[in-house]
């Protein structure tokens, strides 16, 4: 593929990913980009609902909405949540930021690597941040046990946890969670990030949400925007006992919520089928997309419940490079974690998507790679086209796909 013209040195600037937006205004016109950067469900909303969303775009945008109370009971009814144990604000980091204002008062405890703006925000605000390192021998797993441990010798008085955790993938299963908020429960807060969790096939109720909101201490904090494919709205929702789901609600603004939200929320219900199928078809997406990454020689695959998959490149292989490799050659945006907490650059997490955008860019990862090997080295049939080097034809079932991690899995030469 032709040069894209993208200005790659925005990826260098800040300590976030530059934004689709600011990608697509410095591109040629021709050129669509495959976002493999921003977790977003591919699947969700439908063509219809678009349609639907589009048709109703003059009220939305002309009229204002309705207070986020009003908002907040719909979604609880949707969600069939008492709506006292439900505070729903413009996406889930402004909840973790009046979290932190409100609810933490000297010390939190945090495994690394993690979503930064739960290291991020408290350290803004001069709080002590206790950062409980995950091991990549172990697949970046945490154990809770010595998570525990760790939070009592440190004397941490507020305690989150990831599940699904973002970069690695890694879920932890309900009944641990359960434990380990009772093990806890004589903290000040113990917070439980579940804005990856829908994603996760291996329980049909992962969720902790309803056995948060009947403990003393306990949050559970939810992200719309990821789930539902529309981070552009930005709406999160978090779930505790009436106390705490109301001191968060009185901080917020009351109008806090935009139209779109709104439009949102109020239709969600009628398309709980269609959503359910999303999951069903991301789940399968990334049992594919694990499979065919495992082709690239001397890539690591890590396992994964969310809808994104941890990589570790191979040792001659810089993930900065390759990342504006891709934008600027494939127009395929990544994301190298070089900026995580606990992680390097020789990391990328990476986005699960449809078939044809992962024959894109697997393509572009081997024309990166053939820098340091011949096409020789190459398994025959990715010298000319990836796909063909499938096991089986790409038909929709990869219910047999195991993804086994191998901490000591040795680089092809």
């Amino acid at each position: 593929m032709a040069g894209t013209g993208i200005d790659t040195g925005m990826l260098h600037k800040g300590a976030h990913s530059a934004s689709y937006f600011d990608l697509s205004r410095s591109m040629g016109e021709d050129v669509e980009i495959v976002d493999f950067c921003i977790p977003c469900n591919p699947y969700f909303p439908t063509p219809e609902m678009f349609d639907e969303l589009s048709r109703d775009l003059q009220k939305i945008l002309k009229y204002y909405p309705s207070d986020s109370a009003t908002i907040t009971a719909k979604l609880a009814s949707v969600l069939q949540l008492h709506p006292q144990t439900v505070a729903m604000a413009n996406g889930s980091t402004e909840l973790i930021t009046w979290i932190d204002h409100l609810l933490i008062k000297e010390s939190v405890a945090i495994p690394i690597p993690t979503f930064g703006r739960w290291t991020d925000q408290p350290l803004e605000t001069g709080k002590r941040v206790d950062m409980f390192p995950l091991q990549e021998r172990d697949g970046f797993r945490l154990d809770l046990e010595e998570y525990v441990r760790f939070i009592r010798d440190r004397g941490s008085r507020v305690a989150v946890v990831c599940n699904v955790n973002n970069p690695d993938g890694n879920y932890l299963p309900r009944r641990d969670v359960i434990r380990f908020m009772d093990a806890l429960v004589d903290l000040d807060l113990v917070v439980i990030d579940e804005s990856f969790i829908d994603f996760s096939d291996t329980e049909p109720y992962p969720s902790v949400g309803p056995d948060a909101v009947i403990r003393p201490n306990a949050v559970v904090l939810k992200s719309l925007g990821k789930n539902f494919g529309l981070h552009g709205i930005r709406f999160g929702y978090l779930m505790a006992n009436p106390a705490i789901a109301a001191r968060i609600g009185k901080a917020l603004p009351k109008w806090n919520l935009n139209s779109l939200a709104e439009k949102v929320v109020f239709m969600i219900s009628a398309h709980d089928t269609e959503y359910e199928e999303s999951l069903r078809l991301l789940s399968r997406d990334r049992r594919m997309m694990a499979h065919e990454l495992r082709r690239i020689p001397g890539l690591t695959v890590f396992p994964s419940q969310g809808n994104f998959i941890l990589v570790k490149l191979p040792n001659e292989w810089s993930g900065v490079a390759l990342r504006d490799y891709l934008v600027a050659n494939h127009a395929v945006y990544t994301r190298e974690c070089g900026n995580k907490l606990g992680m390097t650059s020789q990391f990328m997490r990476l986005v699960v998507r449809p078939s044809n955008d992962v024959d894109r860019l697997i393509t572009g990862m081997l024309d990166y790679g053939r820098q340091w090997q011949g096409d020789s080295d190459l398994p025959p049939s990715f010298q000319d086209d990836p796909r063909s080097f499938r096991d089986d034809p790409l038909d929709g079932n990869w219910t047999g796909l195991t993804e086994q991690y191998n901490p000591h899995r040795v680089a092809v030469r």
